[in-house]
């Protein structure tokens, strides 16, 4: 997952280079007074969005199997953790009831 998201921020990165860029060469236009930089932030952002989402497919895949397969584990030692106690609270159940009956 760390690997998708320093590549989303290249990405991003890559882009606010090319925006700034054809900002002050006069390509896109600039942002009124002060907004300039803001202009620009929100440009990049929107332009790295679909870029991100064609080139970075496979390991946007690649990084949801890695989580979908530790959520699993997580899930495979919850319910392990669960059956343990169970036995072990219906072990301490026939003990109890079978001093009980004593």
């Amino acid at each position: 997952m760390l690997r998708y998201t320093l590549m989303r921020l290249g990405v991003f990165a890559g882009c606010l280079v090319v925006v700034w860029g054809a900002v002050y060469s006069g390509i896109f236009p600039r942002g009124f007074g002060d907004s300039n930089f803001l202009w620009v932030l929100l440009l990049s952002l929107v332009l790295s969005a679909p870029i991100s989402w064609v080139v970075l497919r496979k390991e946007r895949d690649r990084a949801s199997v890695q989580i979908v397969d530790r959520v699993d584990r997580m899930k495979a030692n919850l319910e392990a953790n669960r059956s343990q106690e169970d036995v072990a609270d219906d072990t301490a159940r026939a003990q109890g009831e079978a001093a009980a009956s004593n």
